[in-house]
């Protein structure tokens, strides 16, 4: 006989638990975090992250392509937005392109892909298939790792102010600002992406 299902506390408390194997909690998260991180460092890690963030989008194509709902189709189409962009948003994936060029990567070779390890790609492939077999609520379970959002920002900033450069943490504190709800609703995505886009990075 199966267990008897969670209610809705017992089932978030389960959730956030896998909080604990988060990615910010990896030895590098923690040495890229806390300032530790050498300029080749973060420029690799820029230019594997991009791989990542140019297949959010697919990924979340694939799911709304299995999706038989449309009000939960309507909702997440605008994740497709947020980082392919739309109209006069150049969207998330183009703020990352100009990390790139901050870090000192040029954009044509963070866009060629060719400084992306073959780990790197095997493991983001993977998550692109799951989403495209899986069955729509599931791949979408996949996907809610803004659950750890607050987490990562807060981590992030209460290191910048010692270890990097001032233009950098005027932008971390927009960032602050922007991401003050834990709720993390679509207007928290748009207004990062803006606070990045107008941001002047500097390493």
């Amino acid at each position: 006989m199966s267990a008897a299902a969670w209610d809705r506390d017992a089932f978030e408390a389960q959730l956030r638990a896998q909080g604990r194997a988060y990615h910010i909690h990896h030895p590098f998260n923690v040495l890229l975090n806390s300032g530790g991180a050498s300029r080749d460092q973060i420029k690799g890690w820029v230019a594997n992250r991009f791989y990542y963030q140019i297949n959010i989008p697919i990924k979340d194509a694939a799911i709304l392509a299995n999706c038989t709902d449309r009000a939960v189709r309507r909702s997440w189409v605008q994740r497709i937005l947020d980082h392919d962009g739309h109209g006069d948003d150049p969207g998330g994936i183009e703020s990352w392109l100009r990390l790139a060029m901050a870090v000192g990567l040029s954009r044509e070779l963070t866009e060629s892909l060719k400084e992306v390890l073959p780990g790197v790609r095997f493991a983001v492939d993977a998550y692109v298939n799951f989403a495209r077999r899986a069955p729509w609520p599931e791949a979408i379970c996949s996907s809610l790792t803004e659950l750890f959002a607050p987490e990562i920002h807060k981590q992030r900033l209460a290191n910048w102010p010692q270890h990097y450069p001032c233009s950098i943490f005027r932008a971390a504190s927009a960032w602050r600002d922007a991401t003050s709800s834990s709720a993390l609703p679509s207007p928290w995505r748009n207004s990062t992406h803006a606070h990045c886009r107008n941001a002047r990075w500097t390493f």
